[in-house]
């Protein structure tokens, strides 16, 4: 599936505000992103392929101050597969930026 959940860390606020490396990566079909907020604010990720062009915004929304993750099912925004190769994702919130790379693999 795909949307975004709380993960559970017994109710402690992180103290980092963070995007994690994808796990399972290489990747095939889908990945899960870690990100944790130490405090609230809008967040935005999206993912780009290697030519830079946008494939798919995973989140934007104001979210809360917890630990999360997404899955991104390896779909760009016309819920088509994407091919395989390496992709990027973009978190931002706040003065946070940070980008990662991912390897999708068929």
């Amino acid at each position: 599936g795909e949307g975004i959940f709380e993960v559970n860390s017994e109710n402690e606020l992180p103290l980092v505000t963070k995007v994690y490396q994808n796990y399972p990566n290489p990747f095939n079909p889908e990945t899960t992103i870690r990100f944790s907020l130490s405090q609230p604010g809008k967040v935005k990720i999206e993912i780009f392929n290697i030519k830079g062009e946008k494939v798919k915004t995973l989140v934007d929304q104001h979210l809360e101050a917890k630990n999360y993750a997404m899955i991104w099912n390896g779909k760009d925004e016309n819920r088509k597969s994407v091919a395989s190769g390496v992709y990027f994702y973009k978190f931002q919130t706040g003065k946070h930026l940070d980008t990662k790379k991912m390897l999708l693999i068929k």
